[in-house]
């Protein structure tokens, strides 16, 4: 294993680390992400194989192939670079995987601009636990910050994440013949548990405006999720959750 010691906030390896944490842009540029927490990391050292380099705050232990590189340092230093208010003593840097083809089945979530971190990190959590497809359309979080990274409980070191813009998914969904339902709340909209989630490409839209415009009015069906009537709407991860569940059980 090979170990180097950083003291200095500006060590140039210190600030591209930084750098990668806070700007989705650099991040795609060098093709790198960063996690943070020593839960995180062993997710990491079993599920990814892009891990690369780990930094770890001096009296921090963690047990990862002598492959990667190791860097040690300060707790102060790891204060300055870590997004955590309270540091578990450890980030590590992975390669970004190549995003996979997209490739329609019936019963995968299309999502549709979910800008929220959290949000987006859960239901991908969710789809690893129940084992349906995730696309990420136009508008969505960067599934590799770290918000995003932390809340998927390293669901992104465990599955491919497939992105692909709307105009690609509703032609390839329309050449395997698969419909494309929608969620929104409307008087035309069916009842979820009625209709057969597992051969359809759902679309759950962002947290603020929904699903857009073009994309419900290319849907061939509109699904709600049934609720008390003084309750406006679920919050986007929560219903990514209801409809996931509905999928596994629309085939049984």
């Amino acid at each position: 294993m090979m170990e180097q010691r950083i003291t200095s906030r500006k060590n140039s390896q210190i600030q591209m680390i930084r750098k990668l944490l806070s700007s989705r842009k650099y991040r795609e540029e060098m093709g790198l992400f960063v996690g943070d927490g020593t839960k995180l990391l062993q997710e990491a050292v079993r599920h990814c194989a892009g891990l690369e380099t780990v930094v770890l705050s001096d009296g921090v232990q963690a047990d990862f192939p002598d492959s990667i590189n190791l860097i040690r340092v300060p707790a102060d230093v790891m204060e300055s670079i870590s997004p955590m208010a309270s540091p578990q003593g450890a980030l590590f840097v992975c390669k970004m995987p190549p995003s996979p083809a997209f490739v329609p089945v019936g019963g995968m979530l299309l999502l549709d601009g979910i800008q929220d971190p959290g949000n987006l990190g859960t239901i991908l959590r969710t789809a690893d636990a129940l084992d349906v497809p995730v696309v990420l359309m136009e508008g969505c979080a960067d599934p590799y910050s770290h918000k995003v990274v932390r809340a998927s409980m390293g669901a992104v070191f465990r599955r491919d994440t497939v992105q692909a813009g709307w105009k690609e998914v509703y032609a390839a969904c329309q050449k395997r013949g698969i419909p494309i339902g929608v969620t929104a709340l409307s008087d035309r909209a069916e009842d979820l548990r009625r209709a057969p989630l597992h051969t359809m490409a759902v679309v759950i839209g962002s947290e603020g405006q929904g699903v857009r415009p073009e994309i419900l009015d290319s849907a061939d069906r509109e699904l709600i999720i049934p609720m008390n009537s003084h309750c406006e709407s679920l919050n986007a991860a929560i219903a990514a959750a209801i409809v996931m569940w509905q999928i596994k059980g629309s085939g049984d």
